[in-house]
Parts: C-alpha cells; structure tokens; sequence
C-alpha cells in the first residue's frame, strides 16, 4: 500500500493536469516546437512527433507519476521508499538527487532568459518598438545583453516571483499556478490567435507548420522529434515526480497523463499559429530561439496595427509559460528539504532560490562579462551553456532512461496494478511493454547521437 503524503493533495484531477500542463509548457513550446515544425515537413513532423510522445513521453510520464503518488515523498525520498518497497538498494534514490538538482540547475539559467520575457513586457508597452526596424530591436535586445545591472535586476525578480508561489504551498501556491495563471494562458493564446488571423498571414503560417511535406523529414527531423517529445513532458527533471506525489489516489494516471500530452502539444501549436501569421505578413524569416523571440517578432508588433497592445500581451504569455514551468523546477528540492524536519515551506525557498540565484548570476554575466570564460571544467563552455548542455543533454535523458528502467524491470507488477487501478488490463501490459522495450532504446538513441552530434560540432 501506498502511503500518506505530507505535503499536501492537488483538489482534483484537474488540478494536477492544469498544474504539470503548467510544468511542460513553457519557452520551448512559444518558439521551439513551431520553428521545428516547419523545418522538418510540418504536418509529417507533427505525425512523427505525436508518435514519440506516444512512445517516449506518455509512457515514461506515467512512469514518474507513478513513482511520485506511490511514495507521496519528494523524488529522493519517493525512490528511496518503492526502492525499499521492491527490497531493492536505496542508490536508487540518486535517480531523484540527479532531478533535484537538474531542476535547480535549469532554473539559474532559465530565470535569466525569463528575465528577458520580463524586461519586454515593458520594453514592449512602453512603445520602444513602435515602427522599429531589425537594427532597432537588435540594439534594443543588445543593450540588455551588455547591461549587467539589467540582467541581474530580471533575473532576481524572477526568482522572487517562483519562490513567492512556491512559499505558499502545494494548496494556495502550485494549485494558483494551475488555476490561474494556466487559464489565463490559454486565454491569451486565443487572443493572439485571433489577432493572427486578422492581422497576419494566416494562410501561409498554416502552410509553413501544416504542409504535409515527406520530403523535409529527414532521420535528423525524426531525432528531433524524438529529443523534443522526451524534452517538452519536463520528464527526469523531478518536477513530474513531485507533483504525481500530490495527486489524488483516486485520479487515472494514464488517463491524466494523455491529457497532459494533448494539451502540451496543442499549446505549442496555437503558438505556432499565433506566431508565424505575424512574422509572415512582416516578410520575416522565422528564425529559431532568441532571435525569433526577442528580435523579429517585437519589431513585427511594432509595425502593426494594434501591435504594441498584442506584443506586450505576448510577452506576457510567454513570462507565465516560463513562470509556471519554473515553479516546478524548484518544488522538488524544497520538498526534500521540508521532509529532513530542518526546514520549513519558507526557509527551504530562501536556500534554494538564494542558491539558484546565485548560479543564475554567471549565467547572466555568460552573454557579456564572462563571455570569453570557458574554463576546462565548464568543458569549454560559459556557465549559461554549460548548464544548458549537462541537464538537456545527460541529466534529464539518465533521468529518464532510470525511471523507466526500475518501473519497467523492477517495480512488481503487482504495485502497478494497485497504483494504477488496473489489474487484467490490457493498456497496462501495452504500456509496459513499450516502457521496457521501446522508450529506453529511444532515449538511449536521441542520448547518444545528440552527444556524438555536440563533441563532432
């Protein structure tokens, strides 16, 4: 049996859907998933992709959740406990340090580019790109890039905004995260998919994300897929882990996790279609990261009618994307804290928002002042790409092949049955089948080649 948590119940099933939405969505699903898309044979990609999330994401999804509500503990002490509970070696409970300390990697960093969001919704508002040309909104993103007091200044007001929501609880915090500000988000996609199609070139960022193109899927396209469908789930970073600890016993794990997958990948293609109308009908190319995000789009805004009010609301989109993914890197690590009797909801914050924020300063300063610092031990990189490359690239990938490893070879299947509610099931042995046999392998795929593709480059 199962047993009690300490840290508190999501209300419904709902919450937890809306909640680890909140955990998967954010800055990749605004302008990475798109951009792929059209890359790689839009709606061949979308077939291929929803087939890895069939395979890789939902399947190792479950998994996690799985764990979390079986030992109703932060990842650490949930895979000490179904370790213990298998009569297997409590070393297994390293799967959950590894993803508590991916989580606060992932946030120095991903606070700073955050930040950014943060520092546009004003920049935006306040009119700086109103018939701005490229070289404007270059100088514009540039500026903040060399303002070190800017970057730092974004940076902490992030991180006081997802400890402040995390402060308050599994109930009042998280439970807002989900339902608010993910309403909320949905609501301004709609807005801005409105806005599209009267204001953009609709038709063309229909053809460029839905064209029906084989011949643009290339192995390199169907590896993307692969990586973005483990990647875009915010699987073996602990997140998911933690919140399935909080899930109601009486939720459907699979059902949920569907519903999880459905509306990431919804969310990720309304912003495709919210985006590129805008950046087509400005006749610019659709780049990929930043340069998309904080470079061609303001100054696509800025040169159409009602532009300043929808960019600013876009910027605004895109903070709580990143606001509701980031309360979720920190909860699992405040949630071990909490359950060593030393800390508190508060105290536990202050330490690990203070230590993820003072990692998040090297990150800002990697764009200027320790540009050209790239020590042997960052492996030739500044500290922004070194974090970004070991939890994306090895931590996140181990996380995810070792929990799906121990669900699949073992935890007893008797355990699953009972946590999922369902003995004699056919899904359960289609699922477990896949767990063992084909998402590992998949993983292990994307790990490797995606390692061999960083070192040749």
């Amino acid at each position: 049996m199962a047993q009690q948590g300490i840290h508190g119940v999501w209300a419904n099933r709902w919450t937890f859907v809306l909640a680890a939405t909140g955990s998967a969505v954010g800055l990749g699903n605004i302008w990475k998933f798109p951009y792929i898309t059209g890359e790689n044979g839009g709606g061949a990609f979308v077939l291929v992709y929803l087939l890895c999330i069939a395979l890789i994401g939902i399947p190792i999804m479950v998994a996690e959740v799985l764990l979390g509500r079986r030992g109703r503990q932060s990842p650490i002490n949930s895979m000490r406990y179904v370790a213990k509970e298998a009569g297997l070696s409590s070393n297994w409970s390293a799967v959950g340090w590894m993803g508590v300390l991916a989580g606060l990697f992932i946030l120095s960093f991903y606070s700073v580019v955050a930040g950014w969001a943060l520092h546009y919704v004003f920049q935006t508002g306040m009119g700086a790109f109103e018939g701005a040309t490229r070289e404007v909104s270059q100088g514009v993103f540039g500026e903040l890039l060399s303002n070190n007091t800017a970057l730092i200044s974004w940076h902490t007001v992030f991180i006081l905004m997802t400890v402040g929501v995390v402060m308050a609880g599994v109930t009042r915090g998280l439970a807002m995260v989900a339902r608010v500000l993910m309403p909320l988000l949905f609501v301004m996609l709609i807005m801005l998919l409105g806005y599209g199609m009267a204001a953009g070139d609709f038709v063309g960022a229909a053809k460029f994300m839905f064209s029906f193109k084989v011949s643009a899927l290339s192995w390199d396209g169907v590896l993307i897929a692969m990586g973005h469908a483990f990647f875009t789930l915010s699987l073996g970073m602990g997140s998911i882990m933690a919140y399935g600890a909080y899930m109601p016993s009486h939720s459907n794990i699979g059902q949920t996790v569907v519903t999880v997958g459905v509306l990431d990948t919804l969310v990720a293609l309304v912003a495709g279609m919210c985006i590129f109308p805008i950046v087509f009908a400005s006749g610019i190319e659709p780049s990929s990261g930043p340069g998309l995000l904080f470079q061609s789009l303001p100054v696509a805004f800025g040169n159409m009618p009602g532009g300043l009010f929808f960019g600013t609301l876009f910027f605004i989109l895109v903070s709580i994307a990143a606001w509701s993914s980031a309360v979720s890197l920190i909860e699992p690590g405040v949630a071990w804290l909490i359950e060593t009797g030393k800390f508190n909801r508060v105290t536990a914050n202050l330490v690990l928002g203070g230590a993820s924020w003072l990692v998040g300063i090297s990150c800002a300063l990697s764009f200027n002042l320790l540009a050209d610092f790239k020590p042997l031990f960052l492996a030739n990189r500044t500290p922004f790409d070194f974090l970004d490359f070991l939890t994306a690239q090895v931590m996140l990938p181990l996380g995810g092949l070792f929990i799906a490893i121990f669900v699949g070879w073992r935890m007893a299947k008797a355990v699953m049955e009972d946590e999922m509610d369902a003995e004699g099931h056919p899904m359960l042995d289609i699922w477990l089948f896949v767990l063992r046999y084909i998402s590992p392998v998949l993983v292990v795929i994307v790990f490797v080649i995606t390692l061999m593709n960083t070192f040749a480059g």
